[in-house]
């Protein structure tokens, strides 16, 4: 989702313009790693997805995480890994046939652990909202969705199994390899007020909702931090200032942070927090190594084309495609 609007449908492609497979599409190869000896993460933003790069050391010492969001009931072939991580926004409106058949997509995959939170666009989990007449009818008309229904198709046994773990303002920690570490994430579907859609809170509701965020080694949640891949097409910061001060006042803020929302700021980067935490956190990103500071790696995972990339050689890009693949962020067990 971008801007500080509801988006109307989008538009039409140009008369010339044709989407193709991922296949017609070139991958360049794009990645970056610490610069501490020995290696500690390695994180992938585009790679051949027929081919996608190869763990960094044994995967005795190394968890790959595979980043997605804002698949909105699309589907598209997505990497291997031990973690998969979907940042909401898993359909179009919530409708129950759209939620199944991204719960299929999810439990078809191979992952182990696939943690899975909402965004704005899944209406029915936001379930206070959605009780709200206006609220449902707006989107949903005479034909209301059961939201207990819902959510059943992402915690029910038959998710569970799949290793489905569907996080609305709570915390998880997990295992994916036998005496291995055990790791911890908290899921969160909010985001700033946006056109009153799901999940949505006033600036003056923030920090309260931000307060529940512990220290984690994975953060989750659907909208990003203010300042950090939140550049919507209007050239407006759509992200959140008190998520970014929380974070930043954290003696151990998380390793990894995924977020998605802003399809057009898809991207990855290294933001290090000043160990002073009553400087503006949002002066600390940096790339450039600072004794003392703090890291974490941002993702913004969407999936979704928009902005000046959703065009390549006058084809679509299609969900997934290049420049917005599913991110690969590899870490060490034991950094």
């Amino acid at each position: 989702m971008s801007g500080p609007a509801p988006p109307p449908p989008p538009p039409p492609p140009p008369p010339q313009a044709h989407t193709r497979s991922p296949s017609h599409f070139t991958y360049p190869l794009q990645t970056f790693q610490s610069t501490t000896d020995p290696i500690t993460y390695v994180v992938h933003t585009s790679y051949n997805p027929a081919s996608p790069p190869p763990l960094p050391g044994p995967s005795s010492e190394w968890t790959r995480f595979v980043c997605i969001s804002d698949t909105h009931t699309q589907t598209f072939d997505v990497p291997d890994g031990d973690v998969l991580i979907h940042a909401g926004d898993l359909t179009g409106t919530g409708r129950k046939e759209q939620m199944a058949i991204t719960g299929d997509w999810l439990i078809g995959m191979r992952h182990p652990v696939k943690i899975v939170i909402a965004g704005n666009h899944d209406l029915p989990l936001h379930d206070s909202w959605y009780e709200i007449p206006d609220n449902k009818r707006r989107f949903h008309g005479k034909r209301i969705e059961n939201s207990a229904e819902v959510r059943d198709i992402l915690t029910n046994n038959h998710a569970k199994a799949a290793g489905i773990i569907y996080l609305q303002d709570e915390s998880y920690t997990f295992r994916v390899k036998e005496g291995g570490k055990e790791w911890s994430v908290y899921g969160s579907p909010w985001q700033p007020y946006f056109g009153n859609w799901a999940f949505n809170y006033r600036s003056g509701e923030a920090q309260a909702l931000v307060a529940n965020i512990p220290e984690v080694d994975i953060l989750i949640t659907h909208g990003p931090p203010r300042g950090i891949l939140d550049l919507t097409i209007d050239h407006s910061r759509a992200g959140c200032p008190a998520l970014l001060r929380h974070l930043g006042r954290m003696a151990n803020p998380p390793r990894l942070h995924v977020f998605g929302h802003i399809h057009e700021a898809r991207g990855a980067l290294v933001h290090q927090w000043d160990p002073n935490p009553n400087l503006d956190p949002q002066a600390a990103v940096s790339t450039v190594d600072r004794e003392g500071w703090k890291e974490t790696i941002m993702v913004n995972a969407a999936n979704q084309p928009a902005g000046a990339h959703r065009m390549s050689n006058q084809m679509r890009v299609p969900f997934g495609g290049p420049g917005f693949q599913p991110i690969i962020v590899d870490l060490l067990d034991k950094p």
